[in-house]
């Protein structure tokens, strides 16, 4: 792993294993897409994977991956690549993590499909700012809940420019900074360990959206979905123990107006066009 990657990332995805903590489940590492999900009543291991099954739905299903080239940045375990592969018919996707182990992890989580169709699932170690794909390798790129890690957003989204070919399209889910709260980091720092730690940042979603606009990105949209996010997280969370409190402060984050949650779209426009 390169020697510049923050202690608290390469702890958390290293030894610690976030993916085997109870707050996540089934492989995922998100915190969930609840629509749909009843919150009226208590909420268990199986909702919590279905929420981020359907995370990875939400973004993908806005992609039309149907027999593309994908490319999955920040994929964990690789289990939203296979759902990208089976469930959305992409004619291949390829995993990118920064993390030796997690790369590692996903080979060996995913070593049946690799078997059986190598041409359609694979994995690499490499970091966002610097993809160790060729130019316009990819038709489709997208990123589940990896991007509040990126310590340089403008870096992502040129190599994301880079690797797509004109005509193809990425989409990025994570929690931002929402517009007008650009100075929040002190108070989600004091709030949220994850920021104090320097394992997320408070990345402000125009600075995303700004970043895809300066690379000469086109149809750039930015939805929230915090609605469907904070509530069902929070919800879960009050029913499992946990070593730690703080992520319960999330949901008040979100109604004091300091973090949200979005879909971010964009497409590479063709050459000339």
């Amino acid at each position: 792993m390169r020697d510049d990657v923050v202690p608290a990332v390469r702890a958390v995805y290293g030894a610690q294993d976030l993916s085997s903590a109870p707050a996540f489940g089934g492989g995922f590492i998100n915190f969930g897409h609840w629509e749909g999900i009843s919150l009226d009543r208590p909420l268990t291991a199986e909702d919590r994977v279905r929420s981020q099954r359907d995370l990875y739905r939400c973004v993908l299903g806005a992609l039309d991956g149907a027999g593309a080239r994908g490319v999955e940045v920040g994929c964990g375990l690789g289990v939203g690549a296979v759902l990208a592969v089976e469930e959305f018919g992409f004619a291949s996707v390829t995993g990118l993590d920064i993390h030796p182990e997690q790369v590692e992890r996903a080979r060996r989580a995913n070593a049946g499909l690799l078997a059986r169709a190598p041409e359609r699932l694979g994995f690499a170690c490499g970091a966002a700012e610097r993809m160790p794909f060729g130019d316009g390798e990819f038709d489709r790129l997208y990123s589940v809940e990896a991007a509040q890690h990126f310590r340089d957003l403008a870096a992502f989204v040129r190599e994301a420019a880079r690797v797509l070919r004109p005509g193809g399209r990425l989409a990025v889910t994570s929690f931002f900074v929402p517009v007008g709260a650009e100075d929040a980091g002190g108070e989600l720092a004091a709030r949220l360990d994850s920021f104090a730690s320097g394992l997320d940042v408070a990345h402000p979603v125009a600075s995303l959206t700004g970043a895809l606009d300066a690379v000469g990105l086109s149809d750039i949209r930015a939805e929230s979905i915090g609605e469907h996010v904070w509530p069902g997280l929070d919800h879960f969370l009050a029913g499992i123990d946990q070593p730690v409190r703080w992520p319960r402060n999330f949901l008040p984050a979100y109604r004091d107006g300091l973090l949200d949650y979005y879909v971010v779209t964009a497409c590479r426009p063709v050459d000339g066009g």
